[in-house]
């Protein structure tokens, strides 16, 4: 099988001390490829310096929900992320997106936030990586206003309504699932993936977290997104080696064949 981890953060400091053993297990275990999700101005060098290191990485570059409070001011914090896109024309904008499961937080500030770096990978004519909790009548909406994503893009570790999967792929965003839907309570996102086209269809690990069976906790790495495929196998009634075919072809397409820019379709 050759498999693309859609998407991780190899830049956080529980696998950045230990990449060469792990990229070392991702290559035996046929990944040929891990997009790489920066969360803000403090690990986006992080990032970039892996990505320069390691041709299997493919870089993004965002500024998480999450972590928004600590953004410099507009429009130094958003000046600072072109530059780095700028310098790496094959890099995803990601890890981006809106988090109402949070207890402290501004629903404002995040949908701003989200918009301006929608708008910003518009005008660069790149893919995005979205995250997205609780919040999905506000993502479509903020969606639905930017015309989709006109470069492509995915929504990592999806757990998201059913009713959505063909509201989402009008607006060219395909569907992206973790190790999280091994889980019998995760009823949504197993739901999701055994709907989802084939073509929207994705596989991530979301490294270190969200770890599969017999994982522990932190210590998820790209290795194990093929048992990510296996799952998914079992929930479409299918076969590891058609999902890890089926998932990579949709991956390279959306993030690595439009690395000098331009809308995919």
């Amino acid at each position: 099988m050759i498999l693309f981890d859609s998407h991780s953060h190899l830049q956080d400091p529980r696998c950045i001390t230990r990449i060469a053993a792990i990229l070392a297990r991702a290559t035996a275990a046929g990944v040929s490829r891990v997009l790489c999700c920066g969360t803000g101005p403090s690990d986006w060098q992080a990032v970039a310096t892996l990505a320069a290191a390691h041709p299997e990485i493919v870089p993004a570059f965002g500024l998480h929900p999450w972590f928004i409070g600590e953004r410099t001011p507009a429009p130094d914090w958003l000046e600072k992320l072109g530059e780095f896109l700028a310098a790496f024309p094959e890099a995803a904008v990601g890890e981006i997106g809106l988090d109402h499961a949070t207890e402290k937080r501004n629903d404002a500030d995040q949908a701003a936030v989200f918009s301006a770096q929608l708008k910003l990978a518009r005008r660069l004519g790149r893919p995005v990586s979205v995250h997205c909790r609780k919040a999905w009548g506000d993502m479509m909406q903020i969606l639905s206003a930017q015309c989709g994503l006109p470069c492509g893009g995915a929504i990592h570790s999806f757990s998201g309504p059913v009713d959505l999967i063909k509201q989402l792929a009008v607006l060219n965003v395909s569907l992206s699932f973790s190790g999280s839907i091994v889980y019998d309570r995760n009823v949504r996102g197993r739901a999701a993936a055994a709907a989802v086209e084939a073509d929207r269809l994705l596989i991530e690990t979301d490294s270190p977290d969200l770890c599969p069976p017999g994982v522990a906790p932190g210590e998820n790495e790209p290795a194990n997104v093929t048992a990510v495929a296996g799952i998914l196998a079992e929930i479409r009634g299918s076969t590891p080696d058609a999902i890890a075919a089926c998932t990579t072809r949709n991956a390279e397409r959306i993030f690595v064949s439009q690395e000098s820019g331009g809308p995919a379709g």
